[in-house]
């Protein structure tokens, strides 16, 4: 099996890795209603969408400015997400 064969198989485990966590995460939010857990959700469901969307296209390479631009999305949200919770309560 070539290298390009088996790359949408490694994106749909990413994505479905992902999707996982991002439940995990809605289910600490159930219990808690805390917003840490959902910003953690929210990014790790960006992810498993946009590996999912990778996987399925043509353009599976990671390079692509837009792949980029969501994986930096998904950074700030757990960024935001650890800064609001450290922030000090007024």
């Amino acid at each position: 099996m070539s290298a390009s064969a088996i790359t949408p198989v490694l994106q749909g485990c990413v994505a479905a890795l992902a999707s996982v966590a991002c439940l995990f995460f809605l289910s600490f939010w159930r219990s808690t209603r805390d917003r840490f857990f959902v910003f953690f959700a929210a990014s790790f469901g960006i992810e498993a969408l946009n590996r999912l969307h990778m996987g399925f296209t043509a353009q599976s390479g990671e390079d692509g400015p837009i792949n980029y631009g969501i994986r930096l999305l998904t950074y700030v949200l757990i960024l935001v997400a650890i800064w609001e919770k450290n922030r000090p309560k007024r």
